[in-house]
């Protein structure tokens, strides 16, 4: 999914369980899509916004650690805002997070995402949190593909 080095095999995150499939990465835009299925709707039959929200942090959170990560730092969501303005109802949900700031300690990302006639479906502002890497978390991800830094 991501050339990342991260301390969890990508196949064993819950993004994997949803189906996230990230198409395009670059510092400052990430767009990833999820094809729809039963399991991702609430009992009316729209898709449940908390995937939204999850699509959301997941890619600005990838988008700012590909970044920050070979400085011995992580990123991790901090605030998400999000704002439906239509349901989703369809076969594929597409994302593009945009960032909007690169701060030392603090990334802000704006997501559209749409569905499959490119319907402005939500809008999605991301903060994501710049840290040091753990101790811990560092040694597993030396341990699986070697060195960051």
């Amino acid at each position: 999914m991501s050339d990342l080095p991260t301390p969890v095999a990508y196949e064993r995150t819950f993004d994997a369980l949803y189906g996230l499939v990230v198409d395009e990465q670059r510092d400052d835009l990430v767009r990833a899509h999820v094809d729809i299925q039963d399991h991702h709707k609430q009992p009316m039959g729209l898709v449940h916004g908390g995937l939204l929200a999850s699509i959301a942090e997941a890619i600005t959170s990838m988008g700012t650690a590909r970044v920050v990560i070979h400085d011995g730092e992580m990123a991790q969501g901090l605030s998400n805002q999000t704002n439906f303005l239509r349901p989703v109802f369809g076969s594929v949900i597409r994302a593009t997070a945009t960032r909007r700031h690169r701060g030392r300690t603090t990334w802000v990302w704006e997501v559209d995402i749409t569905d499959e006639q490119d319907r402005l479906c939500a809008i999605i502002r991301m903060t994501i949190a710049v840290r040091p890497m753990p101790p811990e978390v560092a040694a597993r991800v030396r341990e699986t593909h070697g060195d960051p830094t």
